[in-house]
């Protein structure tokens, strides 16, 4: 196949000494993004990684664009390191292209310094023959509709039509592990991808109660996990019965303190998943005021009884920031079904928007939830979400 794809590593090449660990981790990640769509040849040279796909291009391009660590990413085509060459394969490849009148520019990269002609000349030469052949067009080096571009790199010469964004960030799998309480709303899927981005390889951990939750609701926060594997890989998804712990909270916890002990409750569940299975840290999707539970002094309250790093992504970010990610990744409208999570039930009218942790301990001490807990976490179900 003579069409490949050309993927420019982006943080990866400031890495010094570490550059060769992390590029291998992220061709990992390329071939593993690539399998189920036929798989392909992939190799690296001079920070740029080469996939030559083989099935369905049009596929393989739009998966590795997920593909974190991946900063841009192009569909080229080769020719020998011979002008004439270079020469006809520009010319198919502005064939497909071509519209009447259309405006265009080349541009050259020789990585190559061997090759006997320099970068204005490749530009001033191949853009002569392309007018010549194409006399319906029109070089416009200011506001071109068409941009070719030329690399001379040491095996070929690269032809094509410039570098789309890609996903960026660090290759998942070099920056440790993390546990993501993912709900059914949309703050969690965006934290999940933000952290993700970050290099973290993520789990994740749902609450569900049962008959106050209904299985659509646990289906949709598995739906969500989908849709984020493309950017993070496969998730190893635990889901946990809360529905006796918030019947207790329901029926003996004072209604102002209900959901903060509850957030407690879920963070000290998931640090025992966490260090079950190795994992190093938790991931949350609060932003700070949001809402009464996601207060300076809630969110001290949560973390007090975790002894893992517990990570917000979103913290920062207000609602409409959020909703922009969670649109761009294809998490909104499934977060939009009207399913309610464990959150959202026995929610309390006037919650404390500043409770006191000595205070809110002193409470939670009142009643043993430690059976409870203990049990939550020997019937915790897994399964893995591709």
């Amino acid at each position: 196949m003579n069409e490949f794809f050309l993927l420019k590593e982006g943080e990866i090449a400031l890495k010094g000494l570490n550059k060769k660990l992390f590029e291998g981790v992220l061709i990992r990640n390329v071939k593993s993004a690539i399998s189920e769509l036929g798989g392909g040849n992939v190799s690296a040279s001079q920070s740029v990684i080469r996939v030559i796909p083989n099935d369905d291009p049009d596929a393989v391009f739009e998966r590795l664009k997920k593909v974190f660590g991946v900063q841009s990413i192009c569909r080229c085509k080769k020719a020998e390191k011979d002008f004439d060459d270079i020469c006809r394969v520009a010319g198919e490849f502005f064939a497909e292209n071509f519209t009447k009148g259309m405006r265009f520019k080349v541009e050259a990269k020789r990585s190559d310094k061997k090759f006997p002609m320099d970068s204005l000349e490749i530009m001033r030469e191949l853009g002569g023959y392309l007018l010549e052949n194409f006399p319906d067009s029109v070089v416009d080096v200011k506001k071109p509709e068409f941009i070719l571009t030329v690399e001379i790199r040491g095996d070929f010469a690269y032809i094509h039509k410039g570098n789309e964004q890609a996903a960026g960030g660090l290759p998942v799998g070099t920056s440790g592990t993390a546990l993501v309480l993912l709900s059914g709303g949309i703050d969690s899927p965006v934290a999940a991808y933000m952290i993700a981005k970050r290099g973290v390889k993520i789990s994740a951990i749902h609450f569900e109660a049962p008959p106050y939750t209904s299985e659509r609701a646990k289906l949709k926060v598995k739906s969500l996990a989908e849709k984020i594997t493309p950017y993070c890989g496969s998730i190893d998804f635990y889901c946990v019965p809360f529905t006796e712990i918030q019947e207790k909270l329901r029926d003996n916890i004072f209604e102002e303190y209900f959901t903060i002990i509850m957030r407690r409750l879920m963070i000290e569940i998931s640090n025992r998943i966490a260090d079950k299975y190795g994992i190093m840290s938790l991931v949350t999707g609060e932003s700070i005021g949001q809402v009464a539970s996601q207060t300076m002094g809630a969110l001290q309250c949560s973390d007090a009884v975790a002894n893992i790093p517990i990570f917000r992504p979103v913290i920062g970010m207000d609602k409409t920031e959020i909703t922009d990610i969670a649109r761009k990744i294809d998490t909104f409208e499934i977060s939009s079904l009207p399913f309610e999570d464990c959150c959202t039930i026995f929610t309390p009218k006037h919650p404390k928007t500043r409770p006191v942790l000595k205070e809110v301990e002193r409470i939670q001490a009142e009643f043993d939830f430690e059976p409870l807990i203990q049990k939550a976490v020997e019937n915790t179900t897994f399964e893995k979400i591709n």
